[in-house]
């Protein structure tokens, strides 16, 4: 059966991930083509900027002005994009269908459909939501290169403080259920993940690498359509796979 569930993930993540193409390439990308028009111009650094992390994505950007790309805009937001997100979604698909297979069963009498969309909903949550709301995504020309690997670092750090959080969360909520009843313990369980939440978001350094003069909308609507892009894979994830795991179990049914 876990063979079964893992060939729907995986075709569920591909599915998810052509549709998420469609939105990065006509939502996103636009967004992107103005970022890089920025950095050719020098507009985003400001020219006349005096702070040192805009000095510093000025001199960058002047560093790198002439370099010749090793792959053309057109392949990067066509075929590269495209590649990229299907090899990701059939990944992150794969092992969403593994957690499946763990988790079915052991979390009450949820049926398939309703354990896809709930496993769909918390990996958003820590996996996306929770991680971009400290460290959200840039669009080129923000940034500093010199502190990539720091910013990635620390991405990657909320992200498993995120996990750990979720984890411990729905521990509290498995220990409350009994006492309190199913909706009081969720209640609790999900208040104790957003209190710990706002407190490790409040601990962790901030980072603003973000030059005075960039536009603030461009900035918006290119966060907004990253978020977006991870928003829609995990619902056709969710509830693509619920789905074809329904029709296994019933399909079994049958037979049986």
């Amino acid at each position: 059966m876990v063979g079964k569930f893992l060939v729907r993930g995986m075709l569920a993540g591909v599915v998810a991930g052509v549709l998420a193409f469609g939105f990065a390439r006509f939502y996103g990308e636009p967004q992107v083509e103005q970022a890089i028009s920025l950095e050719d111009h020098g507009a985003a650094a400001g020219g006349h900027s005096h702070g040192p992390a805009e000095a510093s994505v000025h001199t960058h950007e002047h560093e790198h002005e002439h370099e010749e790309e090793l792959v053309s805009r057109p392949t990067q937001a066509g075929l590269g994009l495209l590649t990229g997100v299907v090899v990701f979604g059939a990944a992150v698909g794969g092992l969403f269908a593994l957690v499946f297979a763990y988790a079915h069963g052991r979390v009450g009498r949820l049926g398939a459909r309703a354990l896809s969309a709930w496993l769909a909903l918390a990996a958003f949550t820590t996996l996306v939501l929770v991680p971009n709301l400290k460290y959200p995504a840039n669009p080129p020309s923000v940034g500093i290169a010199e502190s990539i690997g720091y910013r990635t670092g620390l991405f990657f750090l909320m992200i498993a403080i995120s996990i750990t959080v979720m984890v411990f969360s729905l521990k509290v909520r498995g220990a409350l259920v009994a006492r309190l009843g199913a909706w009081n313990g969720s209640i609790a369980g999900g208040g104790v993940f957003v209190a710990i939440t706002a407190v490790v978001l409040n601990l962790l350094p901030a980072l603003n690498e973000v030059p005075s003069n960039f536009p603030a909308a461009l900035l918006w609507e290119f966060r907004l359509a990253a978020v977006g892009m991870q928003l829609l894979m995990w619902t056709v994830i969710g509830l693509l796979f619920g789905w074809l795991v329904e029709r296994v179990q019933r399909a079994a049914s049958r037979s049986a």
